[in-house]
């Protein structure tokens, strides 16, 4: 399998006032093209950080990071914003536009690379149809449940094919039962359409619903496990 991200000695230090902190401290990773990793590890840890270095939100402050084997070092404001529209991002709090239909919330994206309005539409019934959420496309965030408004969410991230998935807490605003359908459509995604999936939880029960976590602590990568 490909490579399509890569850390070495990855570093990020933040300014608190006058006060350096270290968020991340020399994280080396890889992730392979179709993978299904969870990062864990509590708050503070810097798993968080890891995901938007990741996913070109932010920069490091050492080190190298390479997705799809090119230098995000390397490449301008404009290539960095072309990069993040090949990478679907699921926040916790689903940050959906409460005025916008779920069938309009997932035709944003698609909008903004110029899709036309008969693809775009298309596209995104068919993914509402994939999260189980076709008879419920007309109606807005307000008249969804927490669950659903995540799987609009998941939706919204997979518009415009993207090179794999970024999920931070992403069951982190959801109830429990929720919380296992929206892993099981993620696994389901993950093994049916080859989606690469790189999810951040504190919960160890989600982590382990991944095949491979990663253990963070104090900026570091402490353990890697098989599950």
């Amino acid at each position: 399998m490909a490579v399509i991200v890569e850390a070495v000695e990855l570093k990020k230090t933040y300014m608190l006032g006058k006060v350096p902190v270290e968020a991340l401290r020399g994280v080396n990773l890889k992730v392979e093209e179709g993978e299904f990793l969870s990062i864990l590890g509590p708050s503070g840890s810097g798993k968080s950080t890891l995901l938007n270095l990741i996913g070109a939100l932010d920069k490091p402050t050492g080190g190298k990071l390479y997705i799809e084997g090119v230098d995000t070092a390397t490449l301008s404001d404009g290539q960095l914003a072309d990069l993040r529209r090949k990478i679907g991002f699921v926040f916790q709090f689903f940050n959906l536009i409460p005025r916008l239909t779920a069938l309009q919330n997932v035709e944003l994206p698609m909008a903004i690379a110029g899709l036309s309005g008969i693809e775009r539409r298309k596209r995104a019934e068919e993914l509402l149809e994939t999260v189980g959420l076709g008879d419920r496309k007309n109606h807005k965030p307000s008249e969804l449940s927490g669950g659903q408004q995540q799987r609009v969410a998941i939706a919204r991230a997979l518009a415009n094919n993207p090179r794999f998935l970024l999920m931070d807490e992403p069951t982190g605003n959801i109830d429990s039962k929720s919380a296992h359908e929206i892993i099981q459509l993620v696994k389901r995604l993950n093994i049916e359409q080859k989606v690469t999936v790189i999810m951040v939880t504190h919960d160890q029960k989600l982590a382990m619903e991944a095949v491979r976590t990663l253990h963070m602590l104090d900026g570091y990568i402490v353990k890697e496990t098989l599950n």
